[in-house]
């Protein structure tokens, strides 16, 4: 820098995944392509953590695929384009400071501001097979609050969806703020506008409904799916004319395919010039086209998993050399 300028210090940013299976690409255009974005503009001190601990809110009867589905998540991470040397990479569960501030933050957060959560509803009837009764489904929001402002966050990438969590711990900061002294950034959440792409079977991409293409799917795997995505409704033969703008192959089509591409498909649709049949065999040959990269940067850290697991160590110990520095401030706020 040179004399006289101010070092201005990048706001920090964090987000979460909850490793409860393998990512498809509804993640991979939602959350993952939103925060190598973030990482790539260079704007941001971005921290991207593996929410292992969130993970037993819904699956604690059954953990035992939960490290093995937490590094698989980050070798799809780093296979989409995080990059370590640019992005904080770190597992929840390996900072144990993020357990003591959830306690102390769970003593502080009036109970109505959980039990009116819109999400929570949803998502119980989402998981309606498992038993959700439970203190830490309903309290999981404040252990989201202490993983954010543990980094003292600005900001937190997420979808409309997400945006009563991150006001929640708007709510939760303001309040610890208040009741001790000014320690924690009150985040912002960092809306982001992506595609919302539909499952095989036109409903919710996700691996409950057993309807997704996942970014690891690739080759004859691939291609089956994509032949068995439902298209529009009423078009059921080859000589009627379909309509695109109610088709869940032609979404696909408007991510992967060339725009010049995607508008003759839509007029061929239109006119009956293309069947279900062909147009689906093109988009598993721009999907393949398009995700190769990241198949074979997954073939990569795959084939070196030493390397995976470097990454996270890193990623961890500078996590949680900031998670010490919070605490202490913590504890020295709240006298204990």
């Amino acid at each position: 820098m040179m004399k006289g300028a101010e070092t201005v210090a990048k706001k920090r940013i964090l987000s979460g995944m909850r490793p409860t299976g393998k990512l498809h690409l509804g993640n991979l255009h939602g959350a993952l392509k939103n925060w190598v974005e973030l990482q790539n503009r260079g704007d941001y001190d971005c921290y991207y953590f593996v929410a292992d601990w969130h993970a037993l809110t819904s699956d604690y009867g059954d953990t035992e695929e939960i490290r093995a589905h937490t590094f698989d998540m980050v070798v799809d991470w780093l296979s989409a384009g995080l990059d370590p040397g640019r992005s904080t990479l770190f597992v929840q569960s390996g900072i144990k400071e993020h357990a003591e501030l959830f306690l102390l933050l769970s003593m502080i957060t009036p109970l109505a501001w959980l039990e009116r959560n819109p999400t929570y509803k949803e998502m119980k009837t989402e998981l309606a097979g498992k038993d959700l009764s439970t203190f830490g489904f309903l309290g999981y929001p404040v252990l989201q609050a202490a993983d954010i402002i543990m980094y003292k966050a600005h900001g937190v990438p997420v979808g409309v969806d997400q945006l009563p969590h991150v006001e929640l711990t708007r709510e939760i900061a303001r309040r610890f703020n208040f009741l001790y002294r000014e320690i924690f950034p009150v985040p912002d959440p960092l809306l982001t506008d992506f595609p919302k792409l539909l499952g095989i079977d036109g409903r919710k991409m996700s691996k409950s409904y057993e309807n997704s293409i996942y970014i690891s799917d690739r080759g004859d795997a691939l291609a089956e799916k994509i032949a068995a995505m439902f298209t529009d409704p009423q078009r059921m033969r080859r000589k009627d004319p379909g309509r695109p703008e109610l088709c869940n192959v032609f979404t696909f089509h408007q991510i992967y395919s060339p725009a010049a591409d995607a508008g003759q498909i839509a007029d061929a649709c239109r006119t009956a010039g293309i069947g279900c049949t062909d147009c689906k065999k093109q988009l598993a040959v721009r999907i393949a086209e398009a995700m190769k990269p990241v198949h074979d940067r997954r073939e990569h850290y795959l084939g070196h998993p030493e390397e995976v697991r470097r990454i996270i160590a890193d990623g961890n110990a500078r996590a949680a050399r900031i998670a010490r520095q919070t605490m202490e401030e913590v504890r020295e706020a709240v006298r204990i």
